[in-house]
């Protein structure tokens, strides 16, 4: 007898899993090679720089440059945790109290919060596209759970540091550095790393280099919290036992 021939839609569904399984495997396999291997650039870099191409921007200049976590200031990392996640180093890629903080703010009305962790912002700025749709949402959290799973927390912060937007086409510590204050990220102060966390995560409405009022407030308080944290031996510390980091 001859075999009985499959149907269109088992092929479709056989090749519609196939594709999915390789997609999955393939995304792993970058996030790990990511792990060790500085990216050299992130999606949203490349959209920005289309869009500036499209539309024509004549005035802009794209400036990176990739730096180590042993030639960065410790004091960047923490301001960017102090200003972004105060939970970066004890949670699993997603803040739960600040999901919920949120969903209670938009049920009252209020403006709408943010409630992105650092690892969720890696996660889009290195894979994905700008936009609120349950698709990308759906793709940053897969993003970041491979990241949280595959990469060390230094690592994300590494990462984070190093693609993050500090102003209109600069990107990362190292090309801020230059720019804003003229000199190596190493030697970066408090108050330095508390202004280029400051501007976030709107840095092309808010300048290090001309800080508004709103910047300076917001600079002054990131660095009380430094202090109050500890300084950058926070980002080592064992998670607390119980009760909320603000």
């Amino acid at each position: 007898m001859s075999p009985t021939p499959r149907s269109p839609f088992r092929r479709i569904a056989r090749l519609v899993g196939l594709l999915l399984v390789s997609w999955l495997a393939l995304s792993c396999l970058v996030v790990l090679v990511l792990r060790f291997v500085p990216p050299w650039t992130s999606a949203m870099i490349m959209e920005r720089r289309v869009e500036a191409l499209i539309v024509g921007e004549k005035d802009f200049t794209y400036r990176h440059r990739w730096i180590p976590w042993d030639r960065i200031s410790p004091q960047v990392g923490i301001a960017m945790v102090a200003g972004e996640d105060q939970k970066f180093p004890f949670h699993h890629g997603f803040d739960v109290d600040a999901i919920q903080d949120a969903i209670d703010a938009a049920d009252e009305g209020k403006r709408l919060r943010g409630a992105s962790t650092i690892s969720q912002q890696v996660a889009k700025n290195l894979f994905l596209w700008n936009g609120r749709s349950f698709v990308r949402k759906g793709m940053e959290a897969y993003f970041t759970v491979l990241i949280e799973a595959l990469w060390p927390k230094r690592r994300i912060l590494e990462v984070y540091m190093n693609i993050v937007e500090l102003g209109n086409g600069v990107y990362g510590v190292g090309a801020a550095s230059d720019t804003f204050f003229h000199t190596t990220p190493d030697r970066l102060g408090v108050v330095q790393a508390a202004r280029l966390a400051a501007v976030l995560p709107n840095p092309r409405r808010f300048r290090v280099d001309a800080p508004s009022a709103y910047v300076q407030r917001r600079t002054a308080w990131i660095a009380q919290q430094m202090g109050q944290l500890g300084g950058p031996a926070y980002l080592t510390r064992p998670a607390p036992v119980a009760g909320r980091v603000r």
